[in-house]
C-alpha cells in the first residue's frame, strides 16, 4: 500500500489511535489506529457516541474504502483480567499501530496515556472530537464491537447486551445476579466477582 504514496506525504504521517469497551462488564476492549488520505476527505467524522448508529455504519464503510491504512485489534476478557483494563487498553492500541500496512510517524491517541509505539505519540484529551484521524478510529472501533455485542446477543440471550453492549445498566446487572456470569464477563470487575462469589458461596450450601 505504501508503494506509490509521495514522499512527502509519508514523512507527514498521522495515525489516529482510539478504543471502546473500558467500561463493560464484558466483551473485549476493541481498538482501532486510521490514516486518512488528505486526498480523499470523509465528510461528517465526529466522535462515535454522538453519530447515530446508521451513520456511524455508512462512515464505517467509507473509511475503510478511503483511508491510507486502517487496523482494528482488541485485548480479551482474559488479558483485562490479567492485566487491567488500563494495561489491556494500551496492548490493545499498541497491537492496532503495528497492524497498520503504513508506519506513521506520528500516533495521536484519544485520552491522556499513550501506550509505548515504536514511534512518537501523544496523547489529545477529548480527541475524538477534535482530530479526524482519531474519529475515524473511535467509528471503526465502536461498530466492530457493537457488532459482536450483537452476535453476543444471540448467543447468550436473557443478559440485554445487544441493547446495553456489556456496561452496567440494571437491566445487565439484575441479569448478572439471575442468570450468573458468563465466559466472556470480566472476572475482575466488581459486580462479575460478586457474582461468582454468590455462586461459589451458593455451592458451598
Amino acid at each position: 500500500m505504501q508503494i506509490g504514496l509521495d514522499f512527502n506525504l509519508v514523512e507527514d504521517l498521522v495515525a489516529g489511535v482510539d478504543e471502546v469497551g473500558r467500561g463493560p462488564l464484558c466483551g473485549a476492549v476493541v481498538t482501532a489506529a486510521v490514516i486518512l488520505d488528505p486526498n480523499r476527505p470523509i465528510v461528517g467524522l465526529n466522535d462515535s457516541k454522538k453519530l447515530t448508529e446508521a451513520r456511524r455504519e455508512k462512515l464505517y464503510d467509507e473509511i475503510c474504502e478511503k483511508a491510507l491504512s486502517w487496523c482494528i485489534a482488541r485485548a480479551e476478557v482474559e488479558e483485562i483480567d490479567e492485566l487491567n483494563i488500563l494495561h489491556a487498553t494500551m496492548l490493545a492500541m499498541q497491537r492496532a499501530v503495528e497492524g497498520l500496512s503504513i508506519t506513521p510517524k506520528l500516533a495521536m491517541i484519544d485520552g491522556n496515556r499513550c501506550p509505548k509505539l515504536a514511534m512518537p505519540a501523544e496523547a489529545v484529551v477529548k480527541g475524538d472530537s477534535k482530530v479526524p484521524a482519531i474519529a475515524a478510529a473511535s467509528i471503526l472501533a465502536k461498530v466492530s464491537r457493537d457488532r459482536e455485542m450483537a452476535a453476543f446477543e444471540l448467543q447468550y440471550p436473557g443478559y440485554g447486551i445487544g441493547g446495553h453492549k456489556g456496561y452496567p445498566t440494571p437491566v445487565h446487572l439484575e441479569a448478572l445476579e439471575r442468570l450468573g456470569p458468563t465466559p466472556i464477563h470480566r472476572r475482575s470487575f466488581g459486580p462479575v466477582r460478586r457474582a461468582y462469589e454468590a455462586l461459589e458461596g451458593l455451592a458451598k450450601v
